[in-house]
């Protein structure tokens, strides 16, 4: 039965399949149809991985565009803020600037307010204190002797005695006619030799005019005397101001008196002439409330001629100078010497060369022995020390002169006269605290 049903099966397929060749050349067509359309599709695909790959180039270039765009902004943005932040500074810098030059204004200003209190202060010290001395009531005038006698004229207080000394005595008088007050410096001379020393020295006085010189008025000479009259003044000795143990002379105060004693004998220099006999005792304060002063007592005095060499035999032991000891040639440093014993004298209240009689002091003078050990030395400035330095010396020649002097910081230094100034204030402020 099965063998019946597969050979109808073939009859049929036999009856119903087309012929071979047919269906190989369909097939074949077929397979070309979709060759060709395969190689379509392909192409197709080739195309679209060109566009594909030209639109992600593209996407890729514009991403990179968009970033160098962004990364641009942000460099812009970061130049703008970086900018930003430089004016921010440059504005806190100016600021800082403004502030400080406000600061500096402020602090300048207060320098210049201390600094002008400072000059007020020194120009009511200068003017109350270091201005000169009033000039005598009277013109200089050059005085000749007259042989009258003096009672004619002025009105002699025998009882009230401004000074003496080996000369004299110095006696208050008046001149009738105008009522001036003055001094009679009342000489005894009897010889010839003693009248001629005398007008020697009325010679050199009527050659001084000088506000820190005492000024001669008038001279009257007698069989026994002979008799000047001269400024008064009544401040007393400076000597006297040394050894008052109520008074405390302050290291300023010392500077005014040397000032003015080296400007009288700058003057005198000036005029070729050597006072010789330069102490306290020869220094007159004009009066008690001031510190102005006149130097006085010419007898001694000379004139000096550089061609002359002159030798002197005389004079205080105390402030003698090394080359009057030895008797060698005197000249302008020999005053030099003195005043640089007096300003020892006055800063300290001890004279750097007395000794237990006269030889000891003029051996210690000629040994030039002297030293700012002591205690009174103690607060005194470095620039004092320095100026008497200068003026201790034994060799004449490397002395100051009054000129140099007065040149000297100690003299002239008008900061270091206002420290001076307020040393004093402070230390009366400390005591009356104390008290």
């Amino acid at each position: 039965m099965k063998k019946k049903c597969l050979r109808f099966f073939v009859l049929c397929t036999n009856f119903f399949l087309p012929p071979f060749q047919d269906l190989v050349q369909a097939g074949f067509e077929e397979v070309q149809k979709l060759n060709q359309q395969n190689n379509q599709l392909s192409q197709c695909t080739a195309e679209t991985a060109v566009n594909t790959a030209a639109r992600l180039d593209l996407i890729e270039e514009e991403q990179e565009g968009e970033k160098y765009r962004e990364r641009k902004n942000d460099k812009q943005q970061d130049a703008v803020e970086e900018e930003a932040r430089e004016q921010e500074i440059v504005a806190e810098l100016l600021q800082i600037k403004e502030e400080d030059k406000k600061e500096e204004d402020e602090r300048l200003k207060q320098e210049e307010a201390l600094w002008l209190s400072e000059e007020s202060q020194l120009a009511a010290l200068n003017s109350s204190d270091s201005s000169p001395p009033p000039p005598a009531p009277f013109e200089h005038r050059l005085v000749t002797t007259k042989t009258h006698q003096i009672t004619s004229y002025y009105t002699i207080n025998k009882e009230e005695v401004l000074g003496g000394g080996r000369f004299g005595m110095v006696h208050k008088c008046v001149e009738k006619s105008s009522g001036l007050v003055l001094a009679a410096k009342i000489i005894k001379a009897r010889s010839q030799k003693e009248k001629e020393v005398v007008k020697c020295e009325i010679e050199v006085m009527n050659q001084l005019n000088h506000a820190n010189l005492i000024q001669l008025y008038a001279t009257f000479e007698s069989r026994h005397e002979i008799i000047l009259v001269m400024e008064y003044v009544d401040g007393g000795e400076l000597f006297d101001r040394i050894i008052d143990e109520n008074y405390k002379l302050t290291e300023l105060d010392t500077v005014l008196f040397i000032r003015q004693i080296s400007e009288g004998l700058q003057y005198m220099h000036k005029m070729y002439i050597l006072h010789l006999d330069l102490k306290p005792e020869n220094i007159l304060c004009v009066s008690r409330q001031t510190n102005k002063v006149k130097i006085i007592d010419f007898g001694l005095a000379r004139r000096y001629k550089p061609r002359e060499k002159l030798r002197v035999n005389f004079g205080t032991p105390e402030f003698l100078a090394p080359e009057v000891i030895n008797y060698e040639f005197v000249s302008f440093p020999t005053d030099m010497w003195s005043l640089g014993v007096i300003t020892y004298m006055l800063l300290s209240g001890l004279s750097p060369f007395l000794g237990e009689d006269d030889n000891e002091t003029l051996n210690n003078i000629l040994a030039c022995q002297w030293s700012f050990e002591e205690a009174e030395f103690a607060d005194i400035s470095e620039e004092a020390k320095d100026f008497i330095s200068r003026l201790l010396v034994k060799s004449k020649s490397w002395r100051m002169s009054a000129s140099q002097s007065l040149k000297h910081p100690w003299l002239s230094d008008r900061a270091l006269h206002y420290r001076l100034h307020h040393k004093v204030n402070n230390s009366v402020e400390f005591m009356a605290v104390v008290k």
